[in-house]
C-alpha cells in the first residue's frame, strides 16, 4: 500500500513513516499541503494521512481538493491535534475515512490505519477467484481465464494484470504499479513497466468486445477501464 503523509512537524513525519513502513506500507512524507498536491498530480496513494493545521493550507483544504479532483478519492485519516467534537464531525461529513488525535499510541495508530485499509475497495479477496465479466482471475495458481480458455501469463504479467483489474478506472502513476508488481523502483526501468504492459493488453486481449480497454495516461501511467 503506497501511503503519503504531510505534516509541518519533522518528528511526527518520521514516526508516522517508520511505523507504516514497520508494516509493510511505501510512505512518502511532505512537510507542506502544496508539496503533496503536487505529488498526487504525479503519482498514485491508496491512503493520505492529513494534518489539519499547516501554514501553507490545512488539512481540510486538502481533502476538500482531493474529493473534488481525484476520482477514485484515495482514503483519508485526519491526524491531528485537534480534538473539539465539531472538529472530529466536520471532517468526517467531508469525507475523511477516520480520525486520530495526537498524541496516540503507535499500536493504535497502526491499527485504525489497517482498519481504514481493510474496508476500502483495495482490499483482497478471501476467495481463490475473482471474476471481472468473462475474466477468472485464479490467485491460487496465476491463471486468467477469457471465456473459458486459460491464458498464459508470467508471474509478474498476471500479478500486473490483477493489480489494474482491482483499480478499475483508477489512472494508476507508473511508479505505483512497479512498487505494486516488483516491490522495488530500484533499477527497474519504466520500460520494463511498459513491455509487460504491452504483453498483458495483447495476452488477455482488451478491447471493446471483450468489455475492457488499457488505456496509457500521458506522463503518469496507466488506467483499465471497463466499456
Amino acid at each position: 500500500m503506497r501511503i503519503g503523509i504531510v505534516d509541518d512537524d519533522h518528528t511526527m513525519l518520521e514516526f508516522l513513516s517508520r511505523l507504516l513502513e514497520a508494516d509493510g506500507c511505501n510512505c512518502d512524507v511532505f512537510r507542506s499541503g502544496r508539496d503533496l498536491l503536487t505529488m498526487l498530480g504525479r503519482e498514485s496513494f491508496d491512503l493520505l494521512l492529513l494534518d489539519w493545521n499547516m501554514p501553507d493550507m490545512t488539512g481540510m483544504e486538502i481533502l476538500d481538493w482531493v474529493q473534488h479532483h481525484l476520482e477514485p478519492c484515495p482514503q483519508v485519516i485526519m491526524v491531528t491535534s485537534r480534538s473539539d467534537k465539531d472538529d472530529v464531525a466536520a471532517a468526517l461529513q467531508a469525507g475523511a475515512d477516520d480520525y486520530i488525535v495526537k498524541p496516540e499510541s503507535s499500536v493504535v495508530i497502526s491499527a485504525r490505519v489497517k482498519a481504514v485499509l481493510r474496508r476500502s475497495r483495495l482490499r483482497a479477496p478471501a476467495g481463490r477467484y475473482e471474476s471481472f465479466g468473462v475474466y477468472v482471475f485464479d490467485r491460487l495458481h496465476g491463471i486468467v481465464t477469457l471465456h473459458d480458455e486459460p491464458i498464459v501469463l508470467t508471474a509478474k504479467e498476471f500479478a500486473l494484470a490483477y493489480v489494474l483489474f482491482r483499480n478499475m478506472h483508477r489512472p494508476l502513476s507508473r511508479r505505483y504499479l512497479m512498487e505494486a508488481v516488483w516491490k522495488t523502483v530500484a533499477e527497474l526501468s519504466t520500460r520494463t513497466l511498459d513491455m509487460h504492459v504491452s504483453r498483458v493488453r495483447t495476452k488477455l486481449h482488451l478491447r471493446s468486445d471483450n468489455g475492457y480497454r488499457l488505456q496509457t495516461v500521458f506522463n503518469y501511467g496507466y488506467r483499465l477501464e471497463s466499456c
